[in-house]
């Protein structure tokens, strides 16, 4: 049996990837990295940083977020208590889908992974209080070339699963730019 397992999310490159939980009476166990494994799904990333946040709130929209080259960022996101509903968007020029968007509700509970790569903007919705999400990237923070684009933007339309009255956002992510004045870096 295979120690994880992949759906691809219909954006090439984006993919839920599941990892093998094994639960017993003490809780449960499972691998979250095992570069072998993700080398056979597909997935070649060298990771370099993890990073780790919390958010108190239900319906706090942290995004949509990437890094520019060169310093571009593939992500691999995960929940380790609450849940979220984790979002994709296609920023690569020429692409067949630029400018769409994929998700999937990652929890604590259903141990799910996005893995994204370079190339895509992020972001993700949190639908429980106290949620919090571990990610990898491959490339480390670069201040510089940090970069985004408006989580509320009518021509990406994405679905958040909360209203918009009970959604809240950083000064920072509330001023990004919108995909209609975006000149993407890919």
């Amino acid at each position: 049996m295979e120690k994880f397992t992949r759906e691809p999310l219909g954006i090439a490159g984006v993919l839920l990837i599941r990892p093998r939980k094994f639960n017993d009476s003490r809780g449960f166990f499972m691998e979250t990295w095992v570069e072998p494994a993700f080398e056979k799904l597909g997935v070649t990333a060298r990771f370099v940083q993890d990073n780790h946040s919390l958010s108190r709130a239900r319906g706090t929209v942290r995004g949509l977020h990437f890094q520019a080259p060169p310093r571009a960022q593939a992500k691999l996101v995960r929940v380790v208590r609450g849940s979220i509903f984790d979002v994709a968007v296609d920023i690569r020029r020429g692409s067949p889908t630029f400018g769409r968007w994929c998700g999937a509700t990652l929890s604590a509970e259903n141990a799910e992974q996005l893995f994204m790569p370079a190339g895509f903007a992020h972001g993700f919705c949190t639908l429980e209080p106290d949620t919090e999400v571990v990610y990898k990237v491959d490339a480390v923070y670069a201040p510089d070339l940090d970069m985004g684009l408006l989580w509320s933007d009518p021509r990406l339309a994405i679905d958040w699963p909360v209203p918009r009255g009970d959604i809240l956002v950083s000064d920072k992510d509330a001023k990004l730019p919108d995909f209609a004045t975006f000149e993407s870096p890919f």
